[in-house]
């Protein structure tokens, strides 16, 4: 790369800490040129304005005796400013309304990904494709110490994710995004996409990655208490190395699915638990089980009582509690490894295992 060319890329890098960036899409580069367009155009109608006005009180000021007009009314004028501001308006409503249309034209996507929100995490399902569905939750991957400020911000603070999106480029994806509890909003600014997700109801939006990278991204409503802590990252890659990831994820789906039939060892079920509780249980219930944001693991009431009502909680939540139910966000073989993991771990002892068919039939009253 020549200096001058680093130079440019470094000024567009400043402006662009000032302005909207036109993003990796075709539809985020028009919507930026629509919005420089209509901010000209403000800017030239400011300077128009405004220098009339300077003008005019500048040089008809009394100082200079100039005589005041007594006139109240020009039908001329009014003409002017009513039929000007009128073709302005046209003017500027054509290549919105455009864009508008391409921003909700879905139409012919190759690829659908449903989205749903929850508190706080997002869950990703790729439908219409061949094989294993693909269902993954992406949660916050950055670390408790850094939130507390116990160790240095990373690079990417709040914006690391253990399960990212993965897009083709060059491959027009449709996004539908709804939510599980409250509103929330996907928003990715370099994919030129944000649309609200909302309970009971599914809004469409798309985006056409035109240049490979790690894209960044965040709620971008008021959800609630950890709505900082619902970040979204999208890789897009080649559609070679898509279609490797996705054969990858349908494997390990069907090895789920081979697991749900197989009872485990204690042992077994012991390592894959301790896992599920760092990765979904571990923010609230604290490392070891001392609890924190949630109640104690450790010696609680229903950790070491009746089996029936810990998997009660587990699977449905307790309403009105920040306890979500993880009966939708866990496969049956992670929820009968977490149960049992919590269990027998943080002196609780109780000896017993769950098997995902215990799970299952649990779901199923």
């Amino acid at each position: 790369m020549s200096i001058a060319s680093a130079g440019v890329l470094a000024a567009d890098d400043k402006l662009n800490e000032l302005n909207m960036s036109p993003g990796v899409t075709a539809i985020g580069q028009d919507i930026f040129d629509l919005h420089m367009l209509i901010l000209w155009i403000c800017v030239i109608i400011g300077l128009l304005v405004f220098g009339v006005m300077f003008y005019s009180i500048y040089y008809h000021r009394k100082s200079r005796g100039v005589t005041p007009a007594t006139f109240h009314e020009s039908t001329k004028v009014e003409i002017a400013w009513t039929v000007i501001p009128f073709f302005i308006l046209i003017g500027m409503a054509v290549p919105a309304t455009s864009t508008l249309l391409e921003i909700y034209d879905t139409d012919d996507a190759e690829l659908d990904i449903l989205i749903t929100g929850y508190q706080w995490k997002w869950k990703y399902e790729y439908l219409g494709e061949t094989g294993e569905n693909v269902t993954f939750f992406s949660n916050l991957r950055t670390p408790q110490s850094e939130i507390y400020n116990s160790a240095d911000k990373g690079e990417n603070y709040l914006l690391e994710v253990d399960e990212p999106v993965v897009i083709p480029v060059n491959t027009k994806v449709r996004f539908l995004i709804t939510a599980n509890d409250v509103i929330h909003s996907w928003w990715v600014p370099e994919l030129a996409v944000k649309r609200d997700a909302v309970p009971g109801f599914i809004n469409e939006t798309w985006t056409l990655a035109t240049k490979e990278g790690i894209y960044r991204g965040q709620c971008a409503e008021l959800c609630g208490k950890d709505h900082g802590f619902m970040p979204i990252v999208v890789n897009v890659v080649s559609q070679e190395e898509y279609e490797e990831w996705l054969g990858a994820k349908q494997s390990e789906a069907a090895e789920i699915k081979e697991l749900m039939a197989q009872n485990f060892t204690l042992d077994q079920l012991m390592e894959r638990g301790k896992g599920v509780y760092e990765r979904s249980c571990l923010a609230c219930h604290g490392a070891n089980g001392e609890g924190g944001l949630g109640t104690a693991i450790a010696g609680s009431a229903v950790a070491t009582g009746e089996l029936g009502g810990h998997l009660e909680i587990g699977i449905n939540g307790v309403p009105g509690s920040a306890m979500q139910a993880f009966g939708g966000q866990m496969n049956d073989v992670d929820m009968a490894a977490v149960i049992t993991y919590q269990r027998n771990a943080f002196g609780n002892n109780m000896g017993d295992m769950v098997q995902p068919i215990d799970v299952f039939n649990h779901k199923k009253g």
